[in-house]
């Protein structure tokens, strides 16, 4: 890729899947942190706008499978992420950048891994080519 360039992460989650009031920020990425009582309250239009604001990566963080406290939010949200990934393949932005992982709160370490597994997809596919 050549030049590096700062990360920006858009992270939406479950009040369940994450309650760590750490920062995930660093010199090389960017974190912006959405809360939702559920992340079956996540819409393709919140996704879309994520990337149109900048966003190089945006993941969705929900509850383990079977333990959502609304029965299906993160069932929801996953039909909402493979929607929105489908427009994001044809609009040339690359659906891989949309991502969604079920995280149990009571591992801290996790959402770093994630945020740090992100970084390396980025790597490979560069900035958001749709950032305005």
């Amino acid at each position: 890729m050549g030049k590096t360039f700062k990360a920006k992460i858009t992270l939406f989650h479950c009040i369940n899947a994450f309650t760590e009031r750490q920062s995930l920020s660093s010199d090389h990425v960017d974190v912006k942190v959405v809360k939702m009582p559920c992340s079956g309250m996540v819409s393709e239009v919140f996704l879309l706008k994520a990337f149109e604001a900048g966003a190089d990566a945006v993941t969705i963080l929900v509850c383990p499978e079977g333990a959502c406290r609304y029965m299906e939010g993160n069932i929801r949200a996953r039909k909402r992420m493979e929607k929105t990934q489908s427009v994001l393949d044809e609009i040339g932005v690359k659906g891989k950048r949309l991502t969604m992982h079920h995280v149990n709160a009571t591992d801290p370490s996790a959402v770093e891994r994630i945020v740090s597994g992100i970084l390396g997809d980025l790597e490979e596919l560069g900035p958001n080519p749709a950032a305005l």
